[in-house]
């Protein structure tokens, strides 16, 4: 959603990083730009007006005027004050002292309210919790059965005991929801409200008469971020109609223009708590202004990926990559089509490149990627044996043909794979090496010279009077070696005390980063 105002920032940025001193009429070049660049994309013009009022009268301090790289500085002030724009820190849930803890969603129809009900609930399960959907939606047809699948998808509960489409009192299924979840035990509440096209006052005030009933400890605004201008005159019409606590943006995988995402919380003066980023119940994440800043001036999310590949990497699979790696054992092709599973768990491989710093300069050719070639390399090693996956050096040149023809590709492509399978393998081998263990080799390694058969001595002789006898220590009868007290007859209890992490600080250790 925001390629097109992060290519249009990052030119601007281009622009001004080789000057090594920046003019006053420089400052006011750069943020005319970036004001024609905020407008463009669809930010609400009071909202563009107080950005580029902010990072004028900082880029004009001393701030960037000292700074050595003024242009690293300015960029440094648009980071800063975008991520405030976008509400400043992450904001979580507030929860009921006493359960349930009731969630209140409303919208305008088409908004994705009831898709991101189903997403607000899984995400909400996987964190531990017990939610329970409820369908007061009883206007748009068949809003109350595509609940119903979404809460079947999910694995939670959902209560509707009317049948919607213009039948049934809203008002008395979400009151009555909350009885339902203290005798099932459902500790979350989540409502799912009726919309109209267009804002009007019957929906206003069936939204206040649901508010009213159930006293929600959170009112989310959800709004479709494609939008654009009209974002504003929603925003503040449920504001002020209704009363929200926060906002969740939906649709943010669209291919607009982006302004409601950052309009919104400037206008609304409440923080963003999620946003949808896809069709699946998956593509729901936290809101977090830091990594959206950051993604729009192209500086990637690595915070983000990380989470990602926590949450599809099961800990039995990372604890036995490591094993292998600390054994020194080869990385096989069952190893290799196992990774590539879980990559493509955590999405289309564009998106998940695009959140690497650096990656917004291959837009292009990230976009160019075919996912289904994951799924091409699946069904080619899917093709072979379990011999073949565990030592790749069987599969010689009728293998491949048979290969090629179990998978439905060329051989040609089996030999790409194959080529691309060898560079993961030798830098495994190069990673296990770095940690100490002989490069591509087993931890036990024979202690006989395969070539002449024999075994080899590790001990390294030292002849009297040579060189390396002189550097060997001379130990006195005693055993100790020479120079050194007597320690045989000493009490453990005469030793003194002795404060660690105050003797650390003395040699110049720092407790905390030195571990």
């Amino acid at each position: 959603m925001f390629d097109a105002l992060s290519d249009r920032l990052s030119g601007i940025f281009e622009s001004i990083r080789g000057k090594g001193r920046l003019t006053d009429a420089d400052i006011d070049a750069t943020a005319r730009e970036i004001r024609l660049a905020l407008l463009e994309a669809d930010v609400a013009l009071p909202v563009v007006k107080t950005f580029i009022a902010q990072i004028k009268e900082r880029c004009k301090g001393a701030e960037v005027s000292k700074a050595l790289n003024p242009a690293q500085q300015i960029i440094k002030v648009v980071n800063e004050e975008l991520v405030g724009i976008l509400g400043g820190e992450t904001r979580r849930l507030n929860y009921a002292k006493q359960a349930p803890t009731v969630i209140m969603l409303a919208g305008l129809q088409g908004a994705g309210k009831t898709t991101l009900a189903g997403k607000l609930a899984k995400h909400l399960r996987s964190e531990s919790h017990s939610p329970l959907l409820v369908a007061a939606d009883l206007q748009r047809p068949n809003a109350v059965g595509q609940l119903q699948v979404l809460a079947e998808r999910a694995g939670v509960a959902v209560y509707a005991p009317e049948p919607g489409s213009g039948v049934g009192d809203p008002v008395k299924v979400a009151t009555d929801s909350i009885e339902e979840a203290r005798q099932k035990g459902h500790d979350i509440v989540i409502v799912d409200t009726a919309g109209r096209l267009g804002v009007d006052e019957e929906m206003m005030a069936q939204a206040r008469d649901i508010r009213d009933a159930v006293e929600p400890d959170e009112v989310l605004f959800v709004i479709d971020a494609m939008i654009g201008q009209d974002a504003v005159n929603t925003a503040e019409a449920f504001r002020d109609g209704v009363g929200i606590t926060g906002v969740v943006l939906s649709k943010l995988d669209g291919d607009a223009r982006g302004g409601a995402a950052l309009s919104v919380r400037h206008v609304t003066g409440q923080p963003i708590l999620f946003a949808s980023t896809g069709e699946k119940l998956e593509d729901f994440d936290v809101f977090h202004p830091d990594r959206m800043a950051s993604r729009i001036l192209g500086m990637g999310d690595m915070l983000t990926l990380i989470e990602q590949a926590e949450a599809v990497f099961e800990e039995e699979q990372k604890e036995e990559m490591t094993q292998k790696l600390l054994q020194g054992e080869d990385f096989t092709l069952e190893d290799f089509l196992e990774q590539m599973q879980a990559i493509r768990k955590m999405g289309p491989i564009g998106n998940v490149l695009k959140m690497m710093p650096g990656m917004g300069q291959m837009r292009q050719q990230i976009d160019s990627i075919d996912d289904k070639q994951i799924d091409r390399t699946t069904a080619i090693i899917r093709s072979m044996t379990p011999a073949e996956r565990r030592d790749s050096a069987l599969i010689n040149g009728s293998r491949r043909l048979r290969i090629a023809n179990g998978s439905g590709v060329t051989v040609s492509e089996v030999n790409q794979l194959l080529t691309r399978f060898k560079d993961a393998q030798k830098m495994m081998r190069q990673m296990s090496g770095a940690m100490g263990l002989p490069s591509g080799t087993k931890a036990t390694k024979s202690p006989y010279n395969k070539r002449k058969g024999k075994k080899v001595n590790k001990k390294k002789t030292v002849r009297r009077g040579g060189p390396a006898a002189k550097r060997a220590p001379q130990l006195p009868a005693g055993g100790n070696p020479a120079g050194l007290p007597d320690l045989s007859n000493l009490n453990p209890a005469d030793l003194p005390d002795i404060d660690l992490e105050q003797f650390l600080k003395q040699q110049g250790y720092d407790p905390d980063k030195d571990k």
